[in-house]
């Protein structure tokens, strides 16, 4: 079985594959000081839980976008794994043309969406990823990576406007009673919900304005499900689209 992790700056989203169905995935806390031990425990514990071992798995491949984790993750391929873990970055082979000024500067998650959304829609895409940071990503119609767009995440908001705001509280986020509310709480969760549904309809619209208007568009990361209902412009919504960008680019590195 092949081991593919996401390391995001909040949550860790990992899975195991059997071929290309995907067994089982899981996720976890994203703690920066974690040791190549404290990984293994967490990875180990979490897969006996489903009856599944390290010795399943003969192939791992790990997106990371906090630096200091990466030779972590490579020593749990080494330690525990018994092979070489596959780390995306700079020399992985993508398949991808990188229409960038710097490649190296690109985030490994951003590039894993890239090409899990192109293999999956064929033409001209645009992949969305509401994790801590909301990043637009789009992909020409003939494959190539043209670059990309960067928000403030919905959580970092909502975390400086109680911080900043001292009268202003933190709050849950679900679904709104309605557009205006009737109390501060649901002021708040109506302004983040329909206010970042309004920043990804604004921002599609543009993109398609140079892309073309049916430009397909995915959307995928843990806060998607939370914001994407109240969009118009997302045509797709895959939770598991970064894992299957991994198990692809596993493929292509073999």
């Amino acid at each position: 079985m092949l081991l593919v992790v996401d390391v995001g700056n909040t949550q860790t989203h990992f899975g195991a594959y059997d071929g290309d169905r995907l067994v089982e995935h899981w996720r976890f806390a994203t703690v920066r000081t974690s040791t190549a031990d404290e990984l293994g425990a967490v990875l180990r514990n979490l897969m006996e839980l489903r009856g599944l071992g390290l010795a399943d798995l003969d192939g791992s491949i790990v997106s990371s976008t906090v630096p200091q984790l990466r030779p972590e993750w490579r020593a749990v391929g080494a330690r525990y794994l018994r092979h070489e873990t596959i780390v995306v970055g700079p020399g992985v082979k993508t398949g991808m043309a990188l229409r960038y000024d710097n490649p190296r500067e690109i985030g490994p998650d951003r590039l894993v969406n890239a090409v899990a959304a192109y293999d999956a829609i064929g033409a001209a895409c645009i992949c969305v990823d509401f994790g801590t940071a909301i990043t637009f990503d789009p992909v020409s119609g003939d494959g190539e990576y043209l670059g990309g767009i960067i928000f403030p995440g919905v959580e970092i908001s909502m975390e400086a406007l109680s911080t900043r705001a001292a009268a202003l509280p933190k709050i849950e986020l679900h679904e709104p009673r309605s557009l205006i509310g009737k109390s501060t709480i649901d002021a708040i969760r109506s302004g983040i919900v329909y206010g970042f549904a309004g920043m990804v309809d604004a921002v599609v619209g543009r993109l398609r304005d140079e892309l073309g208007q049916d430009t397909a568009t995915i959307a995928t990361g843990g806060l998607a499900p939370s914001i994407v209902p109240f969009t118009d412009s997302i045509d797709q919504l895959d939770e598991l689209l970064t894992l299957t960008g991994l198990r692809l680019l596993w493929e292509r590195n073999r």
